[in-house]
């Protein structure tokens, strides 16, 4: 207003000279044009990763209680399974975008839709039947179809052209597979899966229908995904409580992750050679995780067998509750609860993610990605 005030007052010849002097102040980027909105972001998969969408269904897969969330803005539970911030949030951080809200937060709509959006539900896997004992859970065809629904929300504000290339320049993130293992194929002796499959067939299968959902992903328009493998499955607080007589990981689950996540990575990489492009990066959470379990205090933690909050040995059992036994200070323990990386872990891994060498990203890091993507 007091611009448009001045500009009257001034000659013609004056007036030239601002305009030329304003433009050679842009050129050089002193005075800086409207920020550009950041690119959409949208999440899909498990506990890992949930940002609250299991707190609106009737479910036991939830963290929306005391303690979680006391290191978090809020000191509220807000349905993430973490101290405070977990992976989505921080990558959000990175990118220079608003958190994502969950998909059936009453808070998506409008504007906040453009952000992009969480659709991961704790308890979740590749298949179907993963999780059964949560019951009430959005199962990885669920959360795709609530994709597409998402995308006819966004065409409605912004048609169908805007959205298509919104939802083609985001980033997404993919996790899953931890619980078909965890929550499924070892959940009880000689379960279902177990009986119907060894080990290795059993990978092979999960792996095929993994590739199933990764091209079903790709046809509702994602052409950035970050797909992480699995975590030391073995190494968890609640697997030492389990199975560990003197601290040592668990060999089976160690064995199940040894070879699921070489097999996922050659499948991105054939699915990239059969789309000629670089969709999927594939984000190796077991070498980023190991780096702090095996030596912990290289990394400023205490420990990274025990979980900050939880009881019994290795605070493994059970839930993190009221109840539980909890650490004063979150930052020098590994892991928050029996399952899940306390945030400053969470930390650890995103930088992992977003810098790391070809030992941790294949086969590029996410700063690469942003810094290709923003050439286009």
């Amino acid at each position: 207003m007091y611009l448009v005030g001045y500009l009257r007052t001034i000659s013609l010849d004056n007036l030239i000279n601002f305009v030329m002097i304003f433009a050679l102040l842009l050129t050089l980027g002193i005075v800086a044009p409207q920020a550009e909105a950041a690119r959409a972001f949208f999440v899909f998969g498990d506990s890992l990763v949930d940002n609250g969408n299991n707190n609106y269904l009737a479910t036991t897969a939830r963290a929306d209680a005391y303690p979680y969330g006391i290191d978090y803005p809020t000191r509220r539970a807000t349905g993430r399974f973490s101290n405070g911030l977990n992976i989505p949030d921080l990558i959000s951080e990175q990118i220079g975008s608003e958190p994502t809200l969950p998909y059936l937060s009453p808070e998506l709509t409008g504007q906040k839709l453009l952000v992009g959006a969480n659709f991961a539900s704790a308890g979740i896997g590749i298949l179907n039947d993963t999780g059964i004992q949560f019951v009430n859970i959005i199962r990885i065809s669920k959360q795709l179809q609530y994709f597409k629904q998402y995308q006819q929300h966004v065409s409605a504000l912004i048609g169908p052209q805007q959205t298509q290339r919104l939802v083609n320049e985001a980033l997404v993130l993919m996790t899953l597979g931890g619980n078909d293992f965890v929550n499924n194929y070892y959940l009880v002796p000689f379960s279902a899966r177990s009986r119907q499959f060894a080990l290795p067939d059993y990978v092979i299968y999960i792996i095929s229908e993994y590739r199933k959902i990764l091209v079903r992903l790709y046809k509702l328009g994602a052409r950035r995904v970050l797909v992480t493998g699995t975590g030391p499955l073995g190494c968890v607080p609640a697997e030492l409580a389990q199975h560990s007589i003197a601290g040592e990981c668990a060999v089976e689950l160690q064995r199940a992750a040894a070879l699921f996540n070489p097999q996922l990575v050659q499948m991105l990489n054939g699915l990239n050679s059969e789309l000629g492009s670089h969709v999927f990066i594939a984000a190796n959470a077991y070498e980023m995780h190991m780096d702090w379990i095996s030596n912990p205090q290289a990394y400023g933690f205490v420990t990274s067998k025990v979980a900050c909050c939880g009881q019994g040995p290795y605070n493994g059992i059970g839930l993190c509750t009221i109840a539980s036994n909890l650490c004063p200070n979150r930052d020098i323990y590994a892991f928050w609860d029996p399952f899940h990386p306390s945030e400053r872990a969470n930390r650890l891994i995103v930088q992992q993610i977003m810098t790391g060498s070809s030992k941790y990203m294949n086969p590029m890091n996410l700063s690469t990605i942003v810094e290709l993507d923003s050439r286009v």
